[in-house]
C-alpha cells in the first residue's frame, strides 16, 4: 500500500493488526513494540513537540527505539526534521545547527549541551514535512537535502513493489538511520510491508545482531556485507539481502549467494529519496527501474533521473546548486550508466568529481584536493580509492612522506576517520591530465 505519511502508515497498520510486532530492540533485554504500541507512543511524543513551540529539531541518531519514535513523532508534529551523524567532527556540527535552522535536540546528552549554545531560530515560516538528510554525512562540505514524509514514503513503496516483504518477516536496521539508505531500507520498507523492523545494536554488535534477531531480511552496505561475510555472522534463516550506497565488489555478491540467500543490489540517491532501480534476479548489477522512476541516459553517458513522487525538493538554502542539479524535473546524477534491450539499468562510472567508499558516504574531491594542496604548497596532487580507502597520489621529488604526513594531518584530521588519508603515493612523473588541465585519474597507475 503507498502511504502519504508516517501517520497514514502508523494509524493503517495499528487498525488492522494492532497486536503485530511492528519493531524489535534492545532496552537492556530484547522488547516488543506492537504496532498500536507504536502508534499510540508517537502520538503521545507528537503532542509534545505541538506543545513544545519547537520549529526544527536536530537528531543525533542512534538507531535507537526512541530515535525511531522522536523522529516519526517529530515529522507528525510537523517540526522540521535534521538527521545528523553524532560521529561528526564537533566543528561540523556546529556549523551545521544554524545552516539548518536547528532549534532544539535530540540524542546523546552530553554532546547536545555542548551543542545547544549554536541553536538558533530560522526565519518564519512553513516547516511542515520537511526531513533534511545530508548527502555524505555531517560534513562541512555536504549539502542538506529537503525530502518529505510523503517522498520517503513513496520511495520505500517503489522499492516493495519490486521487492516486497512479508507480515511475518524480520527486517534487521543494522545501518544509520541518519542516511537515506538506512532509513529507507532498513526502516520504512518493512514498515510499509507491515513486517516487523529488528533495530540493531550498533557495530558492537554487529557479529551478534542476526543470531539475536534471526532476521530474514537485512539490507546492508557494501563494507558492513564485507564484515558479516568475513565472520560468519549471516543467520540461516535470512533469505534476502538488500546491497546499495556504495559499489559492491562481485565477490561478495557471489558469497551471499553460495549461502543460498537472495541478494539484490539497489541504486538511488539522497536528492530522489533512496533507490531507483533494484535487481531482483539474475545479475544483481542489472537493475530493475521502480515504478514511480524513468530514466534517460544523456549522450555523454550520464544517468538522468525523472522521479515526480520522490524527488527532493532542493538543497536547502541553496537554490544555485539545486537548479545546477535539477532541470525541468529531472535530475542530472553526475553518474555514467546503459539501459540493455531488456530494460535494466548498468551503472558504469561516475562523472563527478566524487568518491563513494563503500558505506556509501562520499568525498568531494575539488575542496579536499585544494585544503590538501593549500597544505602541501603544491596542486600536483589527487585523491583515489584504493582498497576502498582515499590514497593521497603526490608527484614530487622535493618531499619526503613522513612530512607530507605532517602537513596534511590538520586538514585531514577535519574529515572522519573513514576518509582520511590511509595512504601516501610518491611518483617523480606529472600526474596525467587532459588538454585543458583536469586530471585523468583512470591514467594514475596506484601500484
Amino acid at each position: 500500500m503507498r502511504f502519504t505519511g508516517f501517520e497514514e502508515l502508523l494509524s493503517h497498520y495499528a487498525g488492522i493488526s494492532p497486536e503485530a510486532p511492528a519493531l524489535f530492540y534492545d532496552d537492556g533485554e530484547i522488547k516488543t513494540c506492537s504496532f498500536s504500541a507504536l502508534y499510540e507512543t508517537v502520538q503521545e511524543r507528537a503532542d509534545e513537540f505541538r506543545a513544545s513551540g519547537n520549529r526544527c529539531i536536530g537528531i543525533l541518531s542512534d538507531g535507537s527505539f526512541d530515535c525511531v519514535v522522536t523522529i516519526l513523532a517529530a515529522n507528525i508534529a510537523g517540526l522540521q526534521v535534521v538527521m545528523l551523524d553524532a560521529n561528526a567532527p564537533l566543528a561540523s556540527l556546529k556549523g551545521c545547527i544554524p545552516y539548518a535552522d536547528i532549534d532544539c535536540l535530540w540524542g546523546d546528552e552530553e554532546l547536545c549541551e555542548e551543542l545547544s549554545p549554536f541553536l538558533t531560530h530560522g526565519p518564519a515560516g512553513d516547516y511542515t514535512d520537511r526531513i533534511l538528510f545530508f548527502t555524505s554525512g555531517t560534513t562541512s562540505s555536504s549539502k542538506a537535502v529537503t525530502l518529505t514524509g510523503k517522498s520517503l514514503m513513496s520511495s520505500a513503496w517503489n522499492g516493495s513493489q519490486k521487492l516486497p516483504l512479508k507480515p511475518e518477516d524480520t527486517l534487521l536496521c543494522m545501518l544509520p538511520l541518519g542516511h537515506v539508505f538506512g532509513f529507507v531500507c532498513g526502516l520504512l520498507w518493512g514498515l510499509s510491508c507491515g513486517a516487523s523492523v529488528a533495530l540493531g545494536r550498533g557495530a558492537r554488535h554487529y557479529m551478534d545482531d542476526c543470531l539475536c534477531f534471526r532476521p530474514t531480511v537485512l539490507s546492508a552496505v557494501p563494507s558492513l556485507l564485507a564484515f558479516l561475510l568475513g565472520h560468519d555472522c549471516l543467520n540461516s534463516s535470512l533469505r534476502l539481502i538488500l546491497v546499495g550506497a556504495g559499489d559492491c565488489p562481485s565477490r561478495l555478491l557471489d558469497a551471499v549467494r553460495a549461502k543460498g540467500i537472495q541478494v539484490s543490489f539497489g541504486y538511488g540517491l539522497t536528492e530522489t529519496s533512496s533507490g531507483v532501480a533494484i535487481s531482483t534476479k539474475g545479475d544483481p548489477y542489472a537493475m530493475e527501474i521502480c515504478p514511480d522512476d524513468e530514466m534517460i541516459i544523456a549522450e555523454d553517458g550520464e544517468i538522468l533521473i525523472k522521479a515526480p513522487t520522490c524527488l527532493m525538493q532542493g538543497y536547502y538554502k541553496m537554490p544555485e546548486a539545486t537548479a545546477e542539479t535539477v532541470k525541468d524535473g529531472v535530475l542530472y546524477t553526475g553518474d555514467l550508466g546503459r539501459i540493455d534491450a531488456d530494460g535494466l539499468l548498468h551503472i558504469t562510472g561516475r562523472k563527478k568529481d566524487i568518491l563513494v567508499l563503500q558505506d556509501g558516504t562520499k568525498i568531494f574531491l575539488p575542496e579536499y584536493e585544494e585544503k590538501l594542496a593549500a597544505a602541501l604548497g603544491t596542486g600536483e596532487l589527487a585523491v583515489l580509492l584504493k582498497n576502498n580507502r582515499p590514497v593521497l597520489v603526490v608527484s614530487t621529488g622535493e618531499m619526503s612522506e613522513e612530512e607530507i604526513r605532517r602537513k596534511i594531518r590538520p586538514v585531514t584530521d577535519e574529515y572522519p576517520r573513514g576518509q582520511q588519508i590511509t595512504e601516501i603515493l610518491l611518483r617523480s612523473a606529472p600526474l596525467p591530465r587532459t588538454a585543458t588541465g583536469k586530471i585523468q585519474r583512470y591514467k594514475i597507475n596506484l601500484h
